[in-house]
């Protein structure tokens, strides 16, 4: 895995994607911290199933908040 900072990143983008195309992992900082880490994406998963996937597991993690005391019905009155 190579390290690049954010500002080389923003001006080498397309090398950088080149490089990811071919395998390569890159990990950027900023300010001596890691913001990043771009490589190939997995085979066989979508960024949409990738997206919803960490969407779900987002929500699962939420703790529940107010409570439900009210009914379908009284959507309709």
């Amino acid at each position: 895995m190579k390290t690049v900072t954010a500002a080389e990143a923003n001006r080498q983008f397309s090398a950088l994607l080149r490089g990811v195309a071919k395998g390569d992992e890159f990990t950027i900082v900023s300010r001596g911290r890691t913001v990043a880490v771009i490589g190939p994406a997995k085979a066989g998963e979508s960024a949409q199933q990738r997206a919803k996937t960490a969407l779900l597991a987002h929500l699962a993690a939420q703790a529940v908040t107010g409570v439900r005391d009210w009914k379908r019905a009284d959507l309709y009155e």
